[in-house]
């Protein structure tokens, strides 16, 4: 199928509006229609589990606060590029050590409290030396050696190598500017700069954002977003058509596009995400150190069949850990074509032949439960038994999974920008550890600029031959919206669902 796709690159998150409260209105119900078009409501497959993103993984928190309650230096926007926000503008060293940044004049906290280059020293050093703060979001900034404020309106990073990275990363979640004052409350009262503040959020129950109508910046046009958490598509989907909802972002059941086809009630986004599902495998179990076994379990799935009954065929087969909006993509779904009598073979040389038996843990989500239907299906056919049991997300699946690594394997759509560089660390809950895989992440890093697409493009097949996991698609996005809601991006190129330049013709 055919993809609109942005420059550059979600578990999937879902939209939706609910009935607001009533302005008094006019005979021709004017003023209620306004009314009513100044609240969105946006409804997302997992809820959060907190609200710290620096604390806390999980995509659901960036989704709903990076960009509209927290905001960062710089942005990846809609096309996939890097572009000014708390910062105007920011130069680079020509030894790629040094980043200069002068900061928005107008820029403050939504409690009024200054920001400028002391609170953004503070944001950064946190993430440097909190041991609180996830070791992800270390890791994305770990070439971090120093934060000076040089003025008021002046930061200066310094790194202790190059990383060609380190500027993508710092426009997402590892780089957001908190308030200095209100670190403790990120928890549960979440204090950023952006054009939404926090109104409220308890667990089991809608997140709640409200506009800041101090906000430094363009103001957004919605009085109120609200998130709410749905597990079950058909009541989602339900909702849309009884009029209730006014977006469905990232469609959990592409089977049912359908029923949104009226052009005058609806408008339908295709595009695509930065989420690799993956059948992802746990090497410290002694099956999976042969790649024999691991070949075998890709040779074993018609991706192209599974991508047809998951998702309706919506999504693009990739073949590695990379979106089809990173730079380096290339189309490598083709490493290992379904061949049912070749994984037949590869299990016996290993000493299969009679036989093997795992656990597939999977969260609660759609996608992952009917992937995992298909997926014990095809492996029946060359003798892996698999026994599935679904978990709760985000809480149980990441407790038992990316925690505890127990598990065999399990399938997950990984959202994060980039997020091949996962694969070069062996603690991470896959444990996989391959030195020339590490070299060549390393090399692509910390090397030449011009030389990173080339060397991560080397890395990305060395991941997909050494059947690592089985890469099974990258989600596409599909977006449902209300005919009069505009400016919901087409694809997800960020961990956030950015409703900054949201709008709706009713307004």
């Amino acid at each position: 199928m055919n993809i609109r796709l942005g420059r550059r690159p979600f578990l999937g998150a879902v939209m939706a509006g609910v009935a607001a409260p009533l302005a008094a209105c006019s005979d021709d119900g004017t003023a209620e229609t306004q009314e009513q078009a100044r609240q969105l409501v946006i409804g997302a497959t997992a809820a959060p589990a907190a609200l710290d993103p620096s604390t806390n993984s999980g995509a659901a928190i960036p989704q709903a606060l990076l960009y509209n309650v927290y905001e960062t230096l710089v942005k990846i926007d809609s096309n996939g590029d890097v572009v000014p926000l708390l910062a105007t503008e920011w130069n680079e060293s020509e030894d790629g050590l040094t980043y200069t940044f002068t900061l928005q004049p107008k820029a403050a906290f939504s409690s009024g409290a200054a920001l400028d280059a002391d609170a953004v020293k503070t944001s950064l050093e946190r993430i440097m030396h909190d041991e609180s703060v996830l070791a992800t979001l270390k890791s994305q900034l770990g070439a971090m050696e120093s934060v000076t404020a040089q003025d008021a309106s002046t930061v200066v990073v310094r790194l202790s190598q190059r990383d060609n990275n380190w500027l993508y990363h710092a426009a997402q979640t590892a780089g957001i500017i908190y308030e200095p004052d209100k670190l403790d409350q990120l928890n549960t009262a979440p204090a950023g700069s952006g054009p939404f503040v926090f109104d409220s959020w308890s667990e089991g129950n809608p997140l709640v954002l409200r506009k800041n109508t101090s906000y430094w910046g363009t103001p957004t046009v919605f009085d109120t977003v609200t998130f709410k958490y749905f597990t079950d598509a058909t009541a989602e989907n339900s909702a849309m058509s009884s009029g209730d909802l006014d977006v469905i972002s990232n469609l959990q059941a592409p089977q049912s596009i359908s029923q949104f086809q009226d052009t005058s009630r609806y408008t339908i986004l295709d595009g695509t995400t930065m989420g690799e599902v993956v059948l992802g495998l746990n090497h410290q179990r002694e099956a999976f150190s042969d790649v024999r076994v691991r070949r075998a379990i890709n040779y074993a799935i018609n991706r192209s069949d599974l991508l047809q009954t998951v998702a309706a065929g919506y999504g693009t087969l990739i073949g590695s850990m990379v979106a089809p909006t990173d730079p380096w993509y290339e189309d490598l779904s083709g490493t290992y074509d379904y061949d049912p009598d070749t994984a037949r073979r590869l299990l016996a040389e290993a000493g299969h032949g009679d036989g093997l038996e795992f656990a597939l843990r999977v969260p609660n989500l759609p996608y992952a439960t009917s992937a995992a239907t298909f997926i014990t299906s095809q492996l029946a056919q060359v003798g892996i038994t698999v026994a599935v049991d679904t978990l709760d997300f985000p809480a149980r699946w990441i407790d038992e999974v990316m925690t505890k690594s127990n598990y065999d394997m399990t399938i997950i759509s990984h959202t994060e920008g980039r997020d091949i560089e996962k694969w070069a660390n062996p603690d991470y809950y896959w444990h996989y550890d391959n030195a020339e895989f590490n070299r060549l992440i390393a090399e692509a890093r910390t090397g030449p600029a011009d030389e990173q697409v080339e060397k991560m493009r080397q890395a990305a097949r060395v991941l997909a031959d050494d059947a690592a996991a089985d890469f099974l698609y990258s989600m596409a996005n599909l977006v449902v919206l209300r005919s009069d809601i505009s400016g919901v991006p087409e694809n997800l190129t960020s961990e956030s669902l950015d409703l900054t330049a949201a709008s709706s013709t009713n307004i």
